[in-house]
């Protein structure tokens, strides 16, 4: 299994190469990004992360803070590598939506935990669940945070099933949170199987 690509400062961009190229490159980057969002119920999405969108999160953040130097783009790429899948597994951002601040406050409290109960889930094989926060608690005893960060490390014959066709399935089971999602659409199973590569 070969591990994927990381960024690399020769991968990146420099500031003014960026400037030009930044129009086309960030359509290329939303077109991409509709293939890797997987709403969980009404409140709940999965943010599939890989090179491409951790690349435009680097450019992005680059590129606001000005940053030029080596040292500092190369804490760039410490924060956002371990955010590319590595070949065996999907990494994501999860996020919980709720627009109100005061019900989203309310839900936060009560989705205590929920990180730990987010699935996928291949064919009939055991679900697979997120192992959440790895880089930092986001947690606390009362309340989850709006935002995870999750990897889903998969056994090679589920890496094998999917390759070969098998249906995805994704999900939330958490007391206070339900939902599955099954079959995933097409577009975003194809995008998600290519992470193995």
């Amino acid at each position: 299994m070969n591990t994927m690509q990381k960024l690399t400062r020769d991968k990146l961009f420099s500031l003014e190469q960026y400037a030009e190229a930044r129009p086309a490159f960030r359509q290329k980057v939303l077109a991409h990004k509709r293939n890797r969002r997987l709403a969980l119920g009404t409140n709940a999405a999965l943010y599939f992360e890989d090179f491409l969108t951790m690349q435009y999160q680097v450019q992005e953040m680059l590129r606001i803070e000005r940053i030029f130097e080596a040292d500092g783009i190369n804490e760039e790429l410490e924060a956002y590598n371990p955010l590319i899948p590595d070949g065996s597994n999907w990494k994501a951002t999860f996020m919980i939506e709720f627009p109100e601040v005061e019900e989203r406050r309310a839900m936060l409290t009560q989705l205590n935990g929920i990180e730990n109960r987010v699935y996928v889930q291949v064919a009939d094989f055991d679900r697979v669940f997120a192992i959440a926060d790895e880089d930092l608690e986001r947690s606390d005893e009362e309340k989850t945070s709006a935002v995870h960060f999750m990897r889903f490390e998969f056994p090679a014959e589920q890496v094998a099933a999917l390759k070969a066709g098998a249906s995805l399935a994704a999900g939330i089971d958490h007391e206070n949170y339900r939902v599955e999602i099954g079959p995933v659409a097409e577009n975003i199973r194809e995008s998600l199987v290519a992470d193995f590569d």
